[in-house]
């Protein structure tokens, strides 16, 4: 068995590959590497689009690759355990990674390295040191790299960034992100490896672990591989932050955490109830996954915007918003004041396809124009930091500051 250290030696690339840019009305040749739930969910959204072609699959474990496969129009598709075969070929333009999180960054560097584009399932990285490597790589190889926080791609939550952003709500004061439940899991005895699985290879620059199967079937639950629902979700409703709040790093990320439903204590896991508070420049924002149970369990989670003329809560399948009667706050110096506004409150289906689709839609014409994607790695990465820092405050019970020089979280 390879050494942590021999094999991300070995799996770099000692060159980076040459190809002529895509032409406005080419076909982009995409290798997809991770073929689990969304993965390969995934791959039908990208093929309906007609300037797809996906030439080749690649997973750790046989009976998931052969399942994705089976689920695509295209055929025939060229399938690989090892990542590194699609890196290598020459007829392959762009990689869509959908691995768990701490191959994300790593991948993203060997991609770039490759001369291919990249789309990159969220978050950027599950460490704050590899997510800028992966920044700066991406930057000075001038590949075009999305990082798939593909709320930004949906109708609803742009129109509601243009109501935070018009001052509708005065001052933001508050950004409250709520997402329930916990993926926190007890622990296991180590058991043996599976038929069909690379273990070595879907640990790669993680530590070295016996196996056990939520390791790899509830990987996201386990410090070395994710950030349990911290990351998960949390980065998408940390992004709408940012995004909407047009924010980067926060001054400070405090924490109070504890294992109450799941005992005895799993160390290896987050905790599975959690408040993590960071400090912006101007705002507050505090993260929570306590909920009040209702019949539908997505009505409450998702993001919620206080400011001085009113409030904002908005997930995915509804938004709503209301004034703060009394509180109308004064206008911005030079500003006209802002309009009333009545209470109002919408519900729809929750459909993310055509969210999804916009996405790698605009991942496409981005690489045919070498534009800049609509959430690429710098902006992956702010929106990643807080819940990477709350992390590090949940597992270690401290307050870390934010250093912007050397991009490091300092205790």
């Amino acid at each position: 068995m390879s050494s942590r250290r021999s094999f991300l030696v070995g799996s770099a690339l000692t060159a980076a590959a040459s190809r002529s840019a895509v032409g406005a009305n080419e076909r982009i040749r995409v290798g997809f590497i991770g073929t689990g739930t969304r993965g390969s969910y995934m791959a039908t959204v990208a093929e309906d689009l007609e300037d797809c072609q996906i030439l080749a699959m690649c997973d750790v474990y046989k009976p998931t690759l052969e399942s994705a496969v089976a689920k695509l129009k295209t055929k025939p598709v060229d399938t690989y355990t090892d990542y590194r075969r699609i890196l290598e070929r020459t007829d392959i333009d762009a990689v869509y990674i959908a691995t768990p999180d701490h191959w994300h960054s790593q991948m993203i560097i060997e991609a770039s390295q490759a001369g291919k584009d990249v789309y990159c399932e969220k978050p950027l990285s599950n460490n704050i040191e590899a997510g800028w490597k992966a920044v700066e790589t991406a930057k000075r190889l001038k590949r075009v790299v999305q990082i798939g926080l593909q709320q930004r791609s949906w109708d609803h939550f742009q129109k509601c960034c243009e109501l935070v952003q018009s001052g509708m709500f005065g001052t933001i004061f508050h950004c409250q992100l709520h997402w329930q439940g916990s993926y926190t899991r007890p622990a296991e005895q180590p058991a043996p490896v599976p038929e069909g699985l690379d273990w070595e290879l879907f640990q790669g620059p993680a530590p070295r672990r016996p196996y056990s199967p939520s390791r790899s079937r509830n990987w996201r639950a386990y410090y070395d591989y994710g950030g349990g629902i911290i990351t998960d979700q949390g980065v998408h409703i940390a992004d709408v932050v940012a995004w909407y709040m047009n924010t980067r790093a926060p001054i400070s990320v405090s924490a109070a955490a504890q294992y109450v439903q799941v005992l005895p204590p799993n160390s290896e896991c987050p905790p599975d109830s959690f408040q993590i508070s960071c400090q912006f420049d101007k705002f507050v924002m505090s993260y929570t996954n306590a909920y009040f149970p209702q019949t539908d369990y997505l009505s409450d989670q998702g993001n919620y915007f206080y400011g001085s003329r009113g409030a904002l809560h908005i997930n995915r399948q509804s938004y709503t918003y209301r004034p703060m009667p009394g509180r109308a706050g004064a206008p911005r110096a030079g500003a006209p004041a802002p309009p009333s506004f009545e209470p109002f409150n919408t519900k729809f289906a929750y459909v993310g396809k055509p969210a999804d689709s916009a996405h790698i839609r605009n991942w496409l014409d981005c690489i045919k124009s070498k534009g800049t994607p609509r959430t690429d790695p710098e902006t992956g990465f702010y929106s990643t930091l807080p819940l990477l820092m709350g992390l590090l405050a949940v597992r270690n019970g401290k307050t870390y500051i934010w250093d912007e020089k050397t991009h490091t979280a300092k205790a």
